[in-house]
């Protein structure tokens, strides 16, 4: 499978011996290359999830970072010391491997960042979200009716998309309606069509979404958000699988297979008389839970990651301290959110290099994961924050500049966030303490 090819990228033969073994192993598909450049030229050429690259490989391993679909990249070098690692990480790299002739670090490390990642930019890490896929691709050969449950901005439309590649569909069109954002008197002309006089502007007839779909997929997002009056007509339209147009005569046969997101609980939108019991068992074939990002945290990184590429200039990198930030962060916006973030983030970084102080967090509620049950969601994050960097003093043995370099920002930053800690309570010991007890 296209999403086990795992690049060792590294000079000598021998060096690849070993992690190529342990990865035959483990099931993953080893593909070796003996300099960065043949390593590009195989990204281009296929899909892979992973890059082990060696440190003393002839080249500059960020240059993988710079094509597009770019894998994780992992550097590896034998008895390495720790500014050798961080500034790896500085660099782009996902992690640093110091021992990469123990086959059950490699395998460890690379189930930990391994990427499941097809054309439409699916990105599964996390176990939940390979759990997801690997429903839609159970599902997508079957002729029924999918329903994607989620909160916002957990990437609802990409995953129906995926499906829609899986299936026997993938070479008809995808077409996809956001029920939420059209007006309720304009939903039925644009899903059913209209003929010619249907409505003063109908000057000739018009295929509707369902007729466009013909031999692919409709999404119908959001699709709690149809009027009652709507949902009627669209019942029949899956049950008899045919349409009629505004003003229309005759029923039209449709083949296409429907698809809906919603962001509610539709079962207590039946209740509350919101939503038609007769369309929820229509829809609620197969229904599929998406999970929110908070609760598939080994997807942030990878998110941010190929987010980091998208938006910035092939060059761009984060730093330690701005990872830790990421990953402790609750996401009540959730991938849309992370999007954010990292973009507002590459406008505020000096020389392409994301840094924790670039970060703007946008506040909302709560999770059922947070921390604290009655904490804002800024105290969580200064929380987080504070016990980075008062770890970092101590791995330090108190020293402000290998803090700052470790954390990724400067020591100026660093001064003014220990006077901040000071100020809010936390007690931080002065740097000759620290040192003694190192």
């Amino acid at each position: 499978m296209s999403e086990n090819k795992i690049l060792v990228v590294a000079a000598d033969e021998a060096t690849r011996e070993a992690p190529c073994a342990a990865l035959d192993a483990a099931g993953f598909e080893p593909v070796p290359a003996a300099s960065v450049d043949s390593a590009c030229d195989l990204v281009a050429s296929m899909p892979v999830s992973l890059a082990l690259v060696h440190g003393a490989c002839p080249g500059d391993w960020r240059q993988l970072r710079r094509h597009a679909g770019a894998p994780p990249v992992v550097v590896m070098e034998a008895g390495a010391e720790v500014p050798r690692a961080v500034q790896a990480i500085r660099s782009g790299a996902v992690d640093f491997l110091t021992n990469p002739e123990d086959a059950s670090a490699v395998v460890s490390v690379t189930r930990r960042h391994a990427v499941v990642m097809n054309s439409r930019g699916v990105i599964a890490v996390d176990e939940r979200t390979r759990g997801v896929l690997d429903l839609a691709r159970r599902v997508a050969p079957k002729p029924v009716t999918v329903l994607l449950n989620g909160e916002s901005g957990t990437g609802k439309e990409v995953f129906a998309r995926y499906l829609h590649e899986q299936s026997d569909r993938a070479r008809g069109p995808f077409v996809a309606v956001n029920c939420a954002a059209i007006p309720e008197n304009m939903l039925e002309a644009l899903l059913f069509g209209y003929e010619k006089g249907a409505f003063t502007g109908a000057t000739r007839s018009h295929p509707g979404k369902f007729e466009q779909a013909a031999g692919g997929t409709l999404l119908l997002d959001e699709i709690s958000e149809i009027a009652p009056e709507l949902q009627a007509k669209l019942l029949r339209a899956l049950q008899e699988r045919e349409v009629e147009r505004l003003c229309g005569t005759a029923p039209i046969p449709v083949d296409a297979r429907v698809v809906a997101t919603t962001n509610r609980d539709l079962r207590q939108a039946v209740q509350n008389g919101q939503f038609r019991e007769d369309l929820y068992y229509r829809l609620h074939v197969f229904p599929i839970q998406l999970p929110p990002l908070r609760e598939r945290r080994d997807d942030i990184l990878p998110l941010a990651d190929a987010f980091l590429r998208k938006f910035g200039d092939g060059g761009a990198t984060m730093s330690p301290g701005a990872r830790h930030m990421l990953r402790e962060y609750e996401w009540p916006g959730n991938v849309r959110e992370l999007e954010n973030v990292v973009q507002r983030a590459l406008i505020l970084a000096d020389d392409g290099c994301v840094d924790a102080e670039d970060l703007r967090f946008e506040l909302g509620p709560l999770s059922s994961a947070a921390p604290e049950a009655d904490a804002s969601l800024d105290d969580s994050m200064k929380d987080s924050e504070h016990r980075l960097i008062l770890d970092t003093l101590r791995q330090s043995n108190g020293s402000r500049k290998m803090t700052a370099e470790r954390l990724g920002i400067s020591v100026r930053t660093l001064r003014y966030k220990l006077a901040r800690m000071r100020d809010d309570g936390v007690p931080v010991p002065d740097s000759s303490a620290m040192a003694q007890v190192g």
